[in-house]
Parts: structure tokens; C-alpha cells; sequence
């Protein structure tokens, strides 16, 4: 597929969608291992005793982020709290140990004690006790593995986040699409939008309290953003032309977004205290997709005016727009992960494949992250170690997660029509 200026454009427009009310649950995602690491430290996670819900949680979530072999079956040798048998665990090459216990308290909560135990150094590393109301169960089950990946990585855990994204499902016409969010493992999905039109693009305030979107619903684009708390919403920008891809900046004060108010479609700064405006790019070719850099110094956006779509860094110092993608002839949708040291976008290399592809931008080197061929929408988790994206598999529109090293993947696919547009909430 040759992309065009035409295709270029649809990237700048974020199309309709409806006011709906907030509910509990739509229709779940299901984790699907699709590519797991070949040599990994083991863990073992012991049942928790009293317990059938918070250790198979842990032992997911350390399975799923590719840096751990983690099981609850077939241990060589059993361990309590305050109990374990080093030599046992040491002889079966299991270098990590988890071990806990629950149970209820008088206010109906629950009280969990849990240990992470050093094999080698017969030592342990966290020895926690935690009380939580009882609708919280499976966020402690998060806390805790994000707990155990920060003791033996020293890299912050991203298991207790949120991924928003969008379902597609014909069979509903009047919720044909959706938009939603749940936990990193696709549990707990709440929706938050429904409509008969298309949603795309949902972008989180830095606080990950409200989500701005887009719709059509007065016949005219419309950048809305609500809370997710109320289902309170307010407009944000509604000029003439289109209004889309909105960015908040790091400090949640100011929002980037497209517009073609003055004719062509180019990136404005708005303040949102005073929704004062500013045009920030003023060029013949189509500028869109702008993203704040972490710092909020500069952003990134996908603009044609160098002949086809690519990737350009605005400084706010100097109001210059440099190119920083070169290899291939199409690079667009690109997110900064938290450190702005990875260039996450969608790359092609040839043909029709349109891939995800990781840039080091201080090397400029760029490496293709994922083995499917109509790849979109990249977004990094919080501490930059994980990339969810969309794609398709055989007649399927699914996300996929990845770790950044492509030693890990994980499908979430939804019985109940096609998953697009992810966005990874900030920490």
C-alpha cells in the first residue's frame, strides 16, 4: 500500500463518538503468551496460604513481564513464612523465592504478609505486610509483583498500571465502538465511551485522571475531555476545520493538538487555564500527531514536508522543527518513553509492512521490535521496558505487548470484536 498525502491526512483527523454513561465492564480481554523468553531466573511462587487469587496474579504478572520464569507447580520443596529451606530451593536451581499469607480482617478487609527470600544469600529481600478493603485484592496482587520487580531489577514495576484502548465490535450498532480501560493483564475492564462511530486516539492527562478524545457529535470535530471519576466532560477545542491528536504537556497546564483552523492542518499549543492558543508549526505540508517530550522542552510530530511521512523534534527554546527519523520511507505515530531516551513508531522497511520499530535516539539506531505486519498505535509503558501496540493476526484485531529487548510478547485479544488504539496510562 503506497502511503499518500490522503493517508497522511487521515492520520491528523480523530473521528466521532457520543456521550455514553460510564460502566463496570464491557467485554474482557484474555492474555495470550505468544513468544516467551528462553532463559530466564526462576521464581517460585509458593500458595499463599488462605489464598486462591493473589499469588496466581504475582505469578502472572512476573511471567508476563519477560524477565522472570516464574510457577506455583511442581516445587521441589515447600516453604512458609519465615520458613525457608535454602538448600532445597539451591539444589533445584530456583535462585528466588515467594512466599505469603492471607487472611480476613474484623473490618472485612484483608491482611497479607509476604516475603521475597534470596536463595543464595539466604537472606530476604522484602518482608511486607499489607491491609487492604477486600474489593481490592487483585491491585495488591499488582502492588506486590511490582514490589518483587523493583527488589531484583531496580527497575519501577508497571503491573499496577492501566491501558485505555478502543473496541470495535459490528455486532452492536449502536455501541459499535467503545472505549475502554483496563488492568496491564486485561482484567477489570470498565468502559468509559460508547458510540456508533468510530473513536480513535485516546490520550491521558499526566495525573491519569481524565482522557481527552474527540467527537463529531455537533457535525464538527471536537476535542472533549472528561473525567473518569464523574463521567464530567468538558470542551476543549471546537474551531473550524479539524481538531485532534491531543498531547497534554508533563505539568498538565497546556495540550497540543491538530487543527486546520487556518487552513492546513498544523500543531497549536493551548493554554489550559486561559485557552489562549499558539500555532506552534506553520508549514505547507500536514503536521500532526504532536507528543510532549518527558521533559517538556520540545515535542515530536509526524509531518510530509520532506516528501513523505516522517518524524520531526519542535524545540520550544529556538522554534526550530528538526528531522529525527531517516531510515524508511514512512515513520509516523511516535511516543518518547519516560526517560526520552527510546523513539517508539510505526515503521516501514518495504512494501506493505508497516512494523513497530524502536529508534535510540541518541545513536539513531533503529531496530524492529515486532514480528507482524500491520502494526500501529505503539505506546510505552511507564518505566519504559514494555510497548503496547495494535495489530492483526489472521482475521483477528488484537494488542500486543512487548518487551523492548523482543524477548517477550503477550496477545490481549477480545472475544467480542477488534481491539485498537492503546494508550498506556502515565504512573
Amino acid at each position: 500500500m503506497k502511503m499518500t498525502r490522503k493517508h497522511l491526512l487521515g492520520l491528523a483527523i480523530i473521528v466521532a463518538l457520543s456521550p455514553a454513561v460510564i460502566s463496570t465492564s464491557y467485554a474482557q480481554l484474555h492474555l495470550e503468551i505468544a513468544k516467551a523468553p528462553e532463559q530466564a531466573p526462576k521464581i517460585a511462587i509458593v500458595p499463599f496460604s488462605n489464598d486462591q487469587t493473589i499469588y496466581p496474579i504475582v505469578e502472572s504478572d512476573l511471567n508476563r513481564s519477560g524477565r522472570f520464569t516464574s510457577s506455583s507447580q511442581n516445587l521441589p520443596a515447600t516453604a512458609q513464612i519465615n520458613s525457608a529451606n535454602a538448600e532445597s530451593w539451591k539444589a533445584a536451581g530456583i535462585p528466588y523465592v515467594v512466599v505469603g499469607t492471607s487472611k480476613k480482617t474484623a473490618d472485612g478487609g484483608i491482611e497479607i504478609h509476604y516475603q521475597l527470600y534470596d536463595v543464595e544469600k539466604q537472606t530476604y529481600l522484602l518482608n511486607e505486610l499489607l491491609n487492604v478493603p477486600a474489593s481490592r485484592v487483585r491491585a495488591a496482587g499488582h502492588m506486590i509483583s511490582d514490589a518483587i520487580y523493583q527488589a531484583l531489577t531496580g527497575i519501577k514495576g508497571d503491573f499496577s498500571g492501566r491501558i485505555a484502548y478502543v473496541l470495535r465490535n459490528p455486532a452492536t450498532p449502536n455501541q459499535r465502538y467503545t472505549l475502554q480501560i483496563a488492568d496491564t493483564d486485561g482484567e477489570q475492564p470498565k468502559t468509559i465511551l460508547t458510540s456508533r462511530d468510530p473513536i480513535l486516539s485516546p490520550a491521558w492527562t499526566p495525573d491519569a485522571k481524565k482522557i481527552a478524545y474527540v467527537s463529531f457529535e455537533t457535525k464538527r470535530p471536537a476535542i472533549y475531555l472528561q473525567d473518569l471519576a464523574t463521567g464530567q466532560r468538558e470542551v476543549l477545542a471546537r474551531f473550524r476545520g479539524l481538531n485532534g491528536a491531543p498531547s497534554f504537556s508533563p505539568d498538565g497546564k497546556s495540550m497540543l493538538f491538530t487543527a486546520s483552523m487556518d487552513g492546513n492542518p498544523d500543531i497549536y499549543k493551548m493554554n489550559l487555564e486561559t485557552r489562549q492558543l499558539e500555532r506552534m508549526t506553520n508549514d505547507s505540508a500536514i503536521d500532526t500527531e504532536a507528543r510532549y517530550a518527558p521533559d517538556g522542552n520540545s515535542f515530536i510530530f509526524t509531518s510530509d514536508r520532506g516528501g513523505s511521512p516522517q518524524i520531526y523534534r519542535y524545540s520550544f527554546s529556538d522554534g526550530n522543527a528538526k528531522r529525527i527519523t531517516f531510515k524508511g520511507a514512512f515513520n509516523a505515530r511516535g511516543t518518547l518513553s519516560a526517560d526520552g531516551k527510546k523513539l517508539a513508531l510505526v515503521h516501514r522497511p518495504s512494501g506493505s509492512n508497516y512494523k513497530v520499530a524502536i529508534q535510540d535516539l541518541n545513536t539513531g539506531i533503529v531496530s524492529i521490535l515486532t514480528p507482524t505486519s500491520l502494526d500501529e498505535s505503539p505506546s510505552f509503558s511507564p518505566n519504559g521496558q514494555m510497548v503496547v501496540y495494535a495489530t492483526r493476526e489472521g482475521n483477528r484485531g488484537l494488542l500486543s505487548v512487548m518487551s523492548t529487548d523482543g524477548r517477550f510478547r503477550m496477545n490481549l485479544p477480545s472475544e467480542q470484536g477488534e481491539v485498537r488504539e492503546p494508550a498506556w496510562a502515565p504512573k
